[in-house]
């Protein structure tokens, strides 16, 4: 059973990613890839039960957790670029991804832009375009990164990241305060180059060409990646299916760790 810690990588353009790897050596691999303001912190309770199975690589984004923070904007391709020269640098043929939020986004712009490198999808939280509303949040959000800091924003931001009950809840303290101390970590440029990306989201047109098995997920109050709007991708990729998680909002993972973890080893197959 290998567990490299965290190791990093340099990448052709001078910046670098942190990854980790876990899991019996000669498995399948899937890779975990993070929402905005996070790290590979993120995956912590889905790594303790895939990685008895399988291959585990997670990293963090560029511009999050120990990955270097390059000027903005980022983009798509950048994005699956540093991916694929990882996996590269991994001996990675293929690999099943999954991600939520922006990493729920990667993943489906990998399956577009690099299908032979993608076995199965598994996009939570996420959406696949980028209406003038949603591209408006982006540039308040920047604003005010300009005119305080990105802890500025931590507090507002976990309001639409868990339900009310969720952050009211005493005996969620410790989590939330991991998420607070990723959030916080997240350097501005990293912010604002995601922030920009997220901006320039256009997969929705590419989804009826994907061929992979997908897993859509989305909480049942996530108000970034409505039920509608993942209802709809769904529809639009020909071999989906999607699942709804009850009594959650944005990083359904957290907040329902025991309703999440069953939908994905059940799609994965983990419990046959």
């Amino acid at each position: 059973m290998t567990d490299t810690g965290d190791t990093r990588f340099d990448l052709a353009d001078g910046g670098h990613l942190n990854y980790r790897v876990q899991g019996p050596e000669g498995a399948d691999w899937i890779i975990l890839s993070n929402s905005l303001a996070t790290d590979m912190r993120l995956w912590d309770a889905e790594v303790a039960f895939l990685a008895q199975t399988m291959r585990v690589l997670r990293y963090d984004t560029r511009g999050h957790g120990k990955s270097a923070a390059p000027k903005p904007p980022y983009s798509f391709p950048q994005l699956c670029d540093d991916l694929i020269a990882l996996m590269d640098h991994l001996s990675i043929a293929k690999a099943d991804i999954l991600g939520i939020s922006l990493g729920g986004m990667t993943a489906l712009a990998m399956a577009q832009s690099h299908p032979e490198r993608v076995n199965r999808v598994l996009c939570c939280d996420a959406r696949a375009d980028a209406p003038d509303p949603y591209k408006a949040i982006w540039d308040g959000n920047i604003a005010r990164l300009h005119d305080a800091n990105v802890a500025a924003l931590c507090e507002g931001t976990l309001a639409r990241w868990f339900t009310a009950d969720y952050l009211a809840d005493a005996a969620n303290t410790a989590k939330l305060n991991v998420v607070r101390d990723m959030f916080n970590a997240t350097a501005a440029d990293g912010y604002e180059g995601t922030a920009r990306c997220l901006q320039s989201l256009d997969l929705f047109g590419g989804l009826s060409a994907m061929a992979h098995e997908t897993l859509y997920v989305t909480g049942d109050q996530d108000m970034a990646a409505p039920v509608g709007v993942m209802q709809a991708m769904a529809d639009a990729t020909p071999n989906a299916t999607f699942h709804v998680i009850s009594d959650a909002a944005h990083l359904s993972n957290l907040e329902q760790p025991d309703q999440f973890a069953n939908v994905i080893r059940t799609f994965l197959g983990l419990d046959t």
